[in-house]
């Protein structure tokens, strides 16, 4: 008799499972803690709407870990009522974030016409040495502070001005350019995924935001768009070695990108098969699937087994029911998760079996 599957009923939980994690979105994986992270952010010491302490209260109220105020260098539109002072934001900054528990990273926005475009550079001791004329020479001050430098919004003005060029050939040669931002506000963009891929990247996410925050209720839609980092400890240093480590995620609507290597074991946190609750006369098995995360988990089956989608609602769990065969041995199914991007249009393969007790 061939096995088969169907989905009975939703549960939601009430109580949902943000006490199990560490952060109330995503759960730490078995080797690494999972940060959540917005590495840029704005202030009206450049181009935003807030004073630098508002940042700190937005992140706090919306469960972020870290984040970093990366003013524009380059472009101060306030100047004639706020002097620039590139130092600033992050010294105001610094001591409500301690308070706050908020990790606070030191950065700038490195701005010019794309191309090359603009590029944010974390982990800077003093911005005012990048206040420099000459493009490579700013990136390369930058790292000379060992900062973490990635490309920001790449095609913001388009794929034909946002192309991979010489100058990020020169950046990328050097060593100078450690990471690119795949996703920025609402926009993704495949072509710097496949690039990060392919060059060996960090991928990053980012809200990029300039006006106040009003995004502090998430639901599986609506969010900032946020870096998750898989470090070892819930420190400042610690994220800058995962970022150079290339151990992170981006969170973009309803999805996470990444490398399987990374999305694979959240995945195995998130979302948990349980064993048969109950088995009748007719060798039908009803089992539990959870789903712990704060994203809809889009599953499509790979093979027969199982049925061709399965939709795993954000913080729920569904009750599933599935026929074995006579001699009750374990049901292996394999499905696709679609809205977790290893590469652009590709998910990630995952794979569970349902067993009983003989």
């Amino acid at each position: 008799m061939k096995n088969s599957i169907s989905l009975l009923c939703l549960l939601v939980l009430a109580s949902g499972f943000t006490s199990a994690l560490g952060n109330p979105y995503f759960p730490d994986t078995k080797e690494y803690k999972t940060l959540i992270c917005d590495l840029h952010t704005h202030t009206v010491f450049s181009d935003g709407l807030v004073w630098p302490t508002v940042r700190i209260d937005e992140a706090d109220r919306e469960g972020l870990d870290a984040i970093a105020i990366s003013d524009h260098i380059e472009y101060q539109p306030h100047k004639n009522d706020i002097p620039t002072n590139h130092n600033r934001p992050f010294a105001i900054a610094k001591e409500i974030a301690k308070e706050k528990n908020i990790l606070l990273i030191k950065a700038a926005e490195i701005t010019r016409d794309t191309p090359p475009g603009h590029y944010n550079a974390l982990y800077l001791h003093d911005i005012d040495p990048l206040e420099i004329p000459e493009f490579l020479k700013v990136i390369e001050t930058a790292n000379e502070q060992n900062a973490f430098v990635f490309w920001n919004h790449h095609s913001w003005k388009g794929e034909d001005r946002g192309h991979w060029g010489e100058v990020q050939t020169i950046l990328y040669d050097n060593q100078w350019l450690h990471g690119m931002e795949v996703a920025n506000g609402g926009s993704y963009y495949p072509n710097a995924h496949a690039w990060c891929l392919e060059k060996n990247l960090t991928m990053l996410g980012n809200s990029d935001i300039h006006a106040p925050s009003i995004d502090y209720q998430y639901t599986a839609d609506e969010h900032r768009t946020l870096t998750l980092v898989f470090a070892a400890e819930r420190t400042v240093e610690s994220i800058k070695q995962a970022l150079l480590a290339r151990r992170t995620a981006v969170w973009h609507n309803n999805r996470l990108i990444g490398r399987a290597d990374h999305l694979k074991p959240l995945f195995d946190r998130c979302v948990t098969v349980s064993k048969p609750h109950h088995v009748n006369g007719s060798n039908v098995a009803f089992f539990e699937i959870a789903n712990s995360t704060l994203i809809d988990l889009n599953l499509k089956r790979n093979g027969q087994t199982g049925p061709a989608a399965i939709t795993l609602p954000a913080r729920s769990t569904i009750i599933a029911r599935i026929k074995l065969s006579q001699d009750r041995k374990p049901v292996p199914l394999s499905y696709t998760v679609s809205n977790l991007l290893v590469a652009p249009d590709k998910g990630l393969p995952i794979e569970f079996t349902v067993s009983v007790e003989k």
